[in-house]
């Protein structure tokens, strides 16, 4: 058993069907990095942005989890939360993980967003995929510098190290078109570290899905461009989704 630690939206009015979001964070990071977009999607629907084991404030398993084990842990997670459904938002190696877990879990992914998905194949080895991902860190709002430092430290480089290594052995391409669900595949126009060519391979791949480009956008489009992003979420499971996509409320809070 792990300690979880989950942000969880309080969304007012409550009992009924609005939906159920799980945002997933990628590597290096926790759940604050997901956090503007978690507190705009809070104005629709019931919003759960866990820290994955070994990141943030949840707790260290005793060895560094592959791929598929961060998915198991995932729906194991949501069944301790009584979760049967949700809609997955991902980013960068965070889709990755729900890649794996849509593959596996059909009956549990409602819909699957895919931002900014790393590994990319295309983007060559693990050096040159990171030198990448410091090319993007200018292009990203100033304030991430902060918790970006404070997620490092917590998670430690080795973890991140092992994590990454284990997940280009991932066999991610083969797995694309098994997925089932409505799937969205978003990516930053200035994105270095997630390539046009790989996501258009993925967009091509997936039976039913769609591929935007936010202008201007960086690697982390979640946080540095999150109301860019909830838009084109929003418009995609409005168009998706068999039920009428909700008005915003007015009162909420994200612990």
């Amino acid at each position: 058993e792990l300690t979880i630690h989950t942000r969880i939206s309080t969304t007012l009015p409550t009992g009924d069907d609005r939906p159920v979001f799980v945002l997933i964070h990628g590597l290096l990071i926790s759940s604050r990095y997901m956090m503007p977009t978690a507190k705009r999607l809070a104005l629709y629907g019931q919003v759960f942005v866990p820290d994955l084991p070994g990141f943030g404030l949840s707790e260290n398993p005793k060895h560094v989890f592959t791929v598929v084990e961060l998915a198991d842990t995932l729906v194991a997670w949501m069944d301790v939360l009584d979760l049967p459904q949700a809609i997955f938002i991902g980013n960068s190696l965070g889709c990755q993980v729900l890649i794996d877990l849509a593959v596996r879990y059909p009956m549990r992914v409602r819909g699957l967003i895919l931002t900014a998905p790393a590994l990319d194949p295309f983007g060559g080895n693990m050096v040159q995929q990171f030198i990448h991902l410091m090319m993007d860190a200018p292009l990203e709002h100033f304030s991430l510098a902060l918790p970006l430092f404070i997620d490092i430290f917590a998670g430690g480089p080795y973890r991140a190290l092992l994590t990454f290594r284990d997940a280009m052995a991932d066999p991610v391409v083969t797995k694309l078109p098994q997925i089932q669900a409505p799937t969205l595949i978003v990516r930053g126009e200035r994105d270095p570290v997630v390539s046009q060519r790989w996501v258009e391979k993925m967009n091509a791949s997936v039976p039913n899905s769609c591929l935007v480009i936010i202008p201007g956008g960086p690697h982390g489009v979640n946080y540095s461009t999150p109301d860019a992003l909830v838009e084109i979420v929003r418009a995609f499971l409005v168009r998706t989704q068999a039920e009428r996509w909700p008005a915003p409320v007015i009162a909420n809070k994200t612990d």
